[in-house]
Formats: C-alpha cells, structure tokens, sequence
C-alpha cells in the first residue's frame, strides 16, 4: 500500500496548494497513523487531524508516532469511528478499511462540510468485481461486473453507493481522483450540495443496449457511476514530490490519468482480448489503437486500470474495425 500512501501524499500536496490555510481532518481508521501523519507532515494538509483508532494498543503506538513528529498538528483518540466525532465537521476526511467501508460511510460523509474531501478506499474485491455477487447486492445495493472488467466495475460500483449515501443527506459527490489499485479500489471525492449538481451519472447496464467494452452475461450490471473518474483540472495539477517511496511509479501513473481523464467512457478495451474475439493472429499496439481512434474523431488514451488497456467514447464496432 506504500504507492496508495504515496498517492496521498501528492493530493495533499495538491490541496495545500490550492486550499492554504487552516483545514481540519478525520483519519477514521487511523491504525499507526502513517498515512495521516505522511500526509500532513510531507503534504502539509490538512493543518490540523485528529486521528480515532478503536484498538488501544494501535492508538498507543499512534501516539507514540504523533509525538515523533512535532511538526504536525494531530491528536489521537482511542475510540470508534462509528460513533461519529466531537471534533467535526471537516474539511478532509479519510476512510481505510480493511474490508468494506459501507460501515463507516454514513459517518464520515456527516462529519464533512459542504465541497469537503472524501477519501475512501475498499479491499473487498471478491465482492465488488463480481465473484460473490449476492454479497455486493447486499452490501452496496448493486449486481457487479464479473471477470476482466470487473475491478473498473467495482470501483464504479463504489461511486455510485457513495453518490446514493449523500443523496440522503441533500448532497452528492464529484470524483476527483477514482482509481483501481493492485487489490483494492480508491476515490477521493468532493461532497456538494446536490442543488449545485445536475442529473446524477449512475446507470444499470444491459448487454442488449449496451454498445461499450463487452462485459459478457449476467445484466443487468449496477447501479454504476458512468461518469468521469478524474477532474481534469486536479489531475493536471497533481505533482510528484519529495520522499515519496516509489516516485517512478507515481510519474508514469499520473502521465496516464492526465490523459485518461479527457475520457469520459466507461470500461476498456485491450488489444490482446480483441484480437483474440476478432480471431486476429497479432494484436494491434495500445499507442496505434489510440492514434487511429483520435484519427477518426474519437477521444481515447491508455488507462490506468490494466496494462495496455484503452479507454474510448467510440462505438465498439468502430474500435473493432480499427483493431482489425
């Protein structure tokens, strides 16, 4: 998770940019602390934390870690996170569960000020990409996307959950970075009075209608957020710094997002599977299968969600002309 935690160091550092001065934030599950107390001491945001940790011994070793750096601004509570925080509202809030973080959501989204930050991330994979269906119907309200699509799938799953939570309260949410990860998902998200909003991206995808990326059988699939996963503007923004752990990592991750984020298209293609579903003996490489797109008119760039995969508003039966 060391890349996640890198990743947060860099929005902090976009958000200390952008919104300087006091800012309070709430790390839910806090553990040791290392990824609030990074973000605050590497990213300078937010200016103040207050960190909650249910396991006494965790909140004493975040404790210990909290006075190790003075130069940081935070204080420990050895409580949970469920039962909300005396110390609220706040402008960032940052869910890390291990597991599902549908527990925890409610909370977190009432301890937020209007246009604060969410960050939120899910290791349930099994559940969100589709191998225990029941369980994501359940747990999220949605049916998932199973097989090589389906970590997009769960992640979209995740925004759309979320978009429906803060609907209850009046608001609704605006990804500014939403990401697949190796095991897990992650979005940091903008909550907004939803008067400030227009018609709400989320969709039930059905195989008969649907003219994107083939996701096999089993529709319909969703409730999905169909919309944008990155703000442009954030992405364009977002700079890799000092004392990261893996910064080559980081750059060529944001190189990607910075033009996967003019791609508002759910899913992808990849040019192994479709030359092996259009019965081709060589794959068309992602860089040409880009250019060609562009060529004929369409938006599309390498995504970061699989090697090689590509990311296009063109019709399927165009990108399957183009591959052939």
């Amino acid at each position: 998770m060391a890349f996640d935690r890198d990743l947060a160091v860099v929005f902090a550092a976009h958000a200390a940019r952008r919104f300087p001065g006091d800012s309070a934030g709430w790390e839910m599950l806090a553990a040791t602390g290392a990824r609030s107390l990074r973000m605050a001491h590497e990213g300078r945001y937010p200016a103040r934390w207050h960190l909650t940790e249910a396991h006494p011994d965790a909140a004493e070793v975040a404790c210990r870690n909290v006075a190790l750096n003075p130069d940081v601004r935070a204080d420990v509570e050895n409580a949970d996170a469920r039962r909300g925080s005396a110390a609220a509202p706040f402008d960032f809030v940052d869910l890390d569960p291990y597991g599902t973080p549908v527990p925890f959501v409610p909370f977190a989204l009432a301890a937020l000020r209007d246009f604060g930050v969410l960050g939120v991330a899910a290791t349930d994979m099994a559940v969100l990409a589709g191998a225990a269906g029941d369980a994501c119907q359940r747990r999220y309200g949605a049916r998932p996307v199973r097989g090589r699509l389906g970590p997009e799938g769960g992640l979209r799953v995740l925004l759309a959950y979320l978009d429906r939570q803060a609907a209850e309260g009046g608001r609704a949410i605006e990804p500014l970075i939403a990401y697949v990860g190796s095991h897990h998902v992650r979005a940091f998200v903008r909550v907004v009075p939803i008067r400030s909003v227009g018609e709400r991206p989320i969709a039930t995808i059905d195989e008969t209608s649907w003219d994107g990326p083939p996701l096999g059988r089993g529709s319909p699939w969703g409730p999905l957020w169909t919309g944008p996963l990155f703000d442009p503007t954030t992405v364009d923004e977002l700079r890799e710094g000092p004392g990261l752990e893996h910064p080559d990592r980081v750059r060529r991750f944001l190189a990607i997002v910075r033009e996967e984020a003019r791609v508002v298209a759910p899913f992808t293609y990849e040019p192994n599977e479709l030359a092996h579903r259009l019965h081709r003996s060589e794959p068309i490489a992602p860089a040409e299968l880009v250019a060609r797109l562009r060529r004929a008119g369409y938006v599309a760039a390498r995504s970061h969600v699989r090697d090689g995969a590509v990311r296009s508003d063109a019709p399927r039966a165009v990108v399957e002309a183009v591959a052939r």
